[in-house]
């Protein structure tokens, strides 16, 4: 193949060059002056006809050599077949993968199949006006889109293009929306955290900056609440988002808009829609357009936290592509480069090394499960690309249990190395603490007779399971988690009935940030916790614990 392509292009340049060597413009002026001097006299020996003739030579042959010329070759294709987003083109002999590709109507495509007799090519809006015999033009261009810090608070399609009528976005560049991963020596360990404002997550499942971490569940259990809810919690940090909505409904991208605006994070946000009735071309681009800007945030040094929703309608798309361009359907109908697919996407997260800027990119890509049933071909694939995973449950979410996270399923393998040592020195054993409740407490749940220790256990078990239960949108910060877990661990919540235990919480943190703020902003600015503060912990949870108890007992 590479031998005939060396033939061609020979063949082009030596055609090229004949016709520059017979061209009449590359003829010298004053030949040409004579050679058409002679002619006029042979047919009229008009002297004053001639004069006229050699001063609009003269000006011809001066807009000449102002005038450059060249030939060039534009490669040109014929369209066989249309339709469902796909067109089929003979001829386009020098176009490459990923070209663009022009149409009559002024829609672009790519390439995205090339065989011997034709191409297939995706086209990035709609298919109208096109027709079968239409001619389309290779560009020699790669798809590419705007990126830079005018696109936060935005609201974009997968080109670039503003869907949020706000006017038009001056980009700082064009980037094209591949690229290779950074390479293993460009980047640095996990070991800065990134709080999601999600209680049991921060203590029990805790995300670094630069991780990948899969949020995973049935249709219709929080896991867009979960991934909203880290997007709340950067409202005081310096963290930049990417979020990315894949064949979403329009009613779910208004909500999830009205709540990142309520939220106050809009402005830092980048919002990316594809929707269900755009082409499969878009849908199949939205998260490598997203990561793309993402990158440009990281390429500054910056933090940038992206959320994918949901790779389970990417890999859907992809495949109606796929089955388009009659590639061979493999597993579930997918084509073989389904898991490279979520692959080369889910690389680009990454933390690099301080002499490559620093900056880092997490990601959390979001997967559907059937029946919460995670041997399924897209969440397997997405369990071993990323860095761990957290499972939502079903059952937890009827039962009231929110968020429903089935923390016997869930894992975080590197953001452990980048929780804060305040936070990391209470939560140590409450992960199997909760493990072993949920044990014990199914089998009491059967009326089996428990000794005094279980019984405990299990009451102690009930005040973590109702404590890590929070409301969706209320983000609870690092600060108000170290003193809650504080308390928790320190046995101030034992005498606390368990409905009352989110009462308590919230009553805690008010007298807290109310009377003891200069050991507040000692938790905020050292992260760890020094004797001084514990003695001082205690004695504020003491005299809270003792105010607590006569209020009630006097309400009683």
């Amino acid at each position: 193949m590479i031998d005939r392509d060396s033939a061609q292009q020979a063949i082009l340049e030596s055609f090229k060059h004949e016709l520059l060597e017979n061209s009449l413009l590359n003829q010298p002026a004053q030949e040409f002056v004579e050679g058409a001097l002679q002619k006029i006299n042979e047919k009229n020996g008009s002297t004053h006809h001639r004069s006229k003739v050699k001063q609009l030579l003269h000006k011809l042959l001066k807009y000449s050599d102002a005038t450059k010329h060249e030939v060039y070759f534009q490669s040109v294709g014929t369209v066989q077949h249309i339709g469902n987003g796909v067109a089929t083109l003979s001829g386009l002999p020098t176009v490459r993968l990923e070209e663009l590709v022009n149409f009559p109507n002024g829609v672009q495509g790519m390439v995205l199949n090339l065989d011997r007799r034709h191409a297939d090519v995706i086209l990035l809006g709609s298919d109208q006006g096109i027709r079968g015999g239409d001619l389309a033009l290779a560009t020699g261009k790669r798809l590419s889109i705007p990126v830079g810090f005018e696109l936060l608070g935005r609201v974009v399609d997968p080109l670039g293009k503003p869907l949020d009528e706000m006017g038009v976005i001056n980009p700082s560049e064009f980037r094209y929306i591949e690229r290779i991963a950074p390479g293993v020596i460009e980047r640095a360990p996990v070991n800065e955290p990134l709080y999601s404002g999600t209680k049991i997550i921060d203590a029990l499942i805790p995300l670094g900056r630069g991780q990948r971490e899969l949020i995973m569940g049935d249709h219709q259990t929080g896991k867009t609440t979960l991934a909203l809810d880290a997007i709340l919690s950067q409202r005081n940090s310096d963290v930049k988002c990417v979020y990315v909505a894949v064949a979403q409904k329009s009613t779910s991208i208004i909500s999830t808009l009205q709540t990142l605006r309520a939220g106050g994070v809009l402005s830092k946000t980048v919002v990316i829609v594809s929707g269900p009735d755009d082409p499969p071309a878009l849908r199949y681009l939205a998260p490598y357009a997203g990561v793309t800007i993402a990158e440009f945030f990281l390429d500054q040094g910056m933090d940038t936290l992206i959320v994918y929703d949901d790779l389970t309608k990417h890999a859907e798309s992809y495949r109606e592509l796929s089955l388009l361009l009659r590639r061979p359907p493999g597993r579930e109908a997918y084509p073989g480069d389904i898991f490279y697919l979520h692959a080369r996407l889910l690389e680009r997260a990454c933390k690099l090394d301080p002499r490559h800027g620093g900056g880092s990119i997490t990601a959390l890509p979001i997967v559907t499960t059937q029946k919460g049933n995670i041997s399924g071909y897209i969440p397997t694939n997405l369990i071993s690309i990323t860095d761990g995973q957290i499972m939502l449950d079903i059952d937890l979410f009827n039962k009231g249990i929110k968020p429903a996270i089935d923390i016997g399923r869930s894992v975080s393998r590197v953001g452990g190395s980048a929780q804060e040592p305040a936070l990391k020195s209470l939560v140590g054993p409450l992960k199997l603490e909760l493990s072993q409740y949920e044990e014990v407490n199914r089998f009491a749940r059967f009326g089996t007779d428990v000794n005094e220790s279980t019984r405990r256990q299990i009451e102690r078990g009930r005040r973590l399971e109702s404590l890590l239960m929070q409301k969706p949108h209320d983000p609870v910060p690092f600060i108000d988690q170290v003193i809650l877990f504080f308390a928790l661990t320190s046995n101030y919540m034992d005498a606390v009935k368990v409905e009352d235990v989110p009462h308590f919480a919230d009553e805690l943190l008010s007298f807290v940030n109310m009377h003891e703020s200069r050991l507040v902003d000692s938790i905020k600015h050292k992260r760890v916790l020094d004797d001084q503060m514990i003695e001082n912990l205690h004695e504020v949870l003491s005299e809270f614990e003792k105010l607590w108890l006569e209020k009630n007992r006097g309400g009683e």
